[in-house]
């Protein structure tokens, strides 16, 4: 745990220091979606009936364009090196630097939402799914997105590689954080999409950090 809080701390510290990276992230949140009512039009009904889905895409699409990142500026100036050679437990220095990654920019993105989720006339009842559904589902895509940054680690184009990695996998994220949005506003259960989403955060805690330093010992040999 030692390893854990000394890399968070660091690592948050560094973000703090280089604060454009996640205002670029939000920025693009915010921009992604206030397009929508300007190419869909100013039909209330219409934009709240698809607020769900567009938050979700355009929150995938922002927290991906951070994830090239994760591991990058510490394999070019030779800390990942460091890290593996030092004998730490590697997916414990995975899941610091995860968990770093989702306070800098899972968590502006819950906090922006209900911003934006005016502009595309969400019902007040689909605020609180929607929050929710985005801190279960967060978790998953940032753990995730490590296995895929891990994995195109020193190669050319790893931003494109990791796009076409990743965004799969997002899939079924996509499909229920969008689906217990659009739950409350059709009046149906919203328990079974949200725990499906936990489930997922689970799955991916257990064995997306392993994965992760797997890839990460590949690319530094």
């Amino acid at each position: 745990m030692s390893v854990f809080s000394a890399l968070l701390a660091r690592d948050l510290k560094l973000a703090l220091r280089q604060s454009a990276d996640s205002m670029t992230v939000v920025a693009f949140f915010a921009i992604a979606t206030v397009l929508f009512p300007f190419g869909i039009g100013p039909e209330a009904n219409v934009l709240a009936r698809i607020a769900g889905g567009v938050l979700w895409v355009t929150a995938l699409l922002a927290a991906l364009l951070s994830l090239d990142r994760l591991f990058t500026v510490d394999y070019e100036d030779g800390t990942l090196d460091q890290l593996v050679l030092s004998g730490a437990p590697l997916p414990m220095v995975v899941l610091a630097k995860v968990t770093a990654h989702w306070l800098t920019t899972g968590v502006p993105l819950i906090i922006m939402s209900p911003v934006l989720a005016l502009t595309l006339h969400l019902p007040a009842q689909g605020y609180a799914p929607m929050m929710l559904a985005l801190l279960l589902g967060t978790p998953t895509v940032s753990l995730v997105g490590a296995v895929g940054a891990a994995l195109v680690l020193g190669t050319r184009r790893g931003g494109v590689l990791l796009s076409l990695l990743v965004l799969p996998l997002y899939i079924p994220v996509l499909i229920f954080g969008t689906a217990s949005v659009e739950a409350v506003i059709t009046g149906v259960e919203t328990n079974g999409p949200l725990l499906i989403l936990a489930g997922f955060a689970v799955l991916a805690l257990t064995l997306c950090p392993w994965a992760t330093a797997a890839a990460l010992r590949q690319a530094v040999e």
